[in-house]
């Protein structure tokens, strides 16, 4: 595959280091973007010449304009920054911070440069989203929502860039060992026998998307199988959940759990 020159926000989380390795190990170029910059020199010193780093907030507007004058030799956009707080809606303080992140950001982004990724011949834009981007989940309600809107806008922004050269995919994994996933969070999954992927796994499936250009891709089974129940059956996957809820809540009640891909 042709090398592309990438940019990688979100860059220092767990996911967003291993897919940055990844990317560089795969021949790519990378420009690391993130709000802790100490974290991303280092990150970028380890990855060698094929890495840079530009700090900057994806969620202010002037974090935005630094990236589009910094990336304008980019062919690939990958938005992998997210948050997620683990708890009940009603005792959630993040809303804002979750949708502004996990979506209005990411739109934003993607809006500033497009220009640029329209003059490239085979561009892309990759959207990290999750499995509860398509299945509502307690304890989750915001970060669904945030994920939900993600799928949406990958989706609908896909159909109408058919016609350039651009092309739009969505990648969704489950849950996955990085500090998004709390020490409550993980124990509640032992719990639940819910499956937990490593960064690494993530990552080598977001390299894979990007050579074979599929535009939707969910990683794990049997969390694949259950989107699709959801989609057709979402009642099903409701009565399933309802059972699980004394847990879920258990967990949810033990205290806000903040987490950063």
């Amino acid at each position: 595959m042709t090398a592309r020159h990438i940019l990688l926000t979100g860059a220092t989380g767990g996911i967003g280091r291993a897919t940055a390795r990844a990317l560089v190990d795969a021949g790519h170029r990378v420009i690391l973007t993130g709000r802790n910059e100490n974290a991303l020199q280092q990150l970028a010193r380890q990855l060698g010449e094929r890495a840079r780093a530009v700090s900057a907030d994806i969620c202010s507007a002037s974090g935005r304009d630094a990236l589009a004058k910094a990336c304008h030799e980019i062919d690939t956009l990958i938005n992998n920054a997210g948050i997620n707080d683990f708890g009940l809606f009603d005792d959630c303080h993040s809303v804002e911070s979750q949708i502004t992140t996990n979506l209005v950001a990411p739109m934003l982004l993607t809006q500033a440069l497009l220009p640029v990724l329209k003059t490239r011949t085979d561009a892309r834009i990759i959207n990290i989203g999750s499995t509860l981007g398509s299945i509502g989940y307690p304890g989750y309600t915001t970060y669904c929502a945030s994920k939900f809107g993600l799928r949406g806008f990958t989706e609908a922004l896909e159909r109408e860039l058919a016609d350039t050269s651009v092309r739009v995919q969505y990648i969704a994994p489950r849950a996955t060992d990085t500090d998004i996933n709390t020490d409550t969070i993980r124990q509640m999954n032992n719990e639940l026998g819910s499956h937990t992927d490593s960064a690494e796994t993530v990552a080598a499936s977001i390299v894979s998307a990007l050579e074979d250009g599929r535009p939707r891709t969910y990683i794990g089974w049997p969390e694949k199988l259950f989107v699709r129940i959801n989609a057709l059956l979402p009642d099903v996957v409701g009565s399933s959940l309802k059972k699980q809820l004394p847990i879920i809540k258990r967990y949810a009640r033990s205290g806000q759990s903040h987490g950063s891909r």
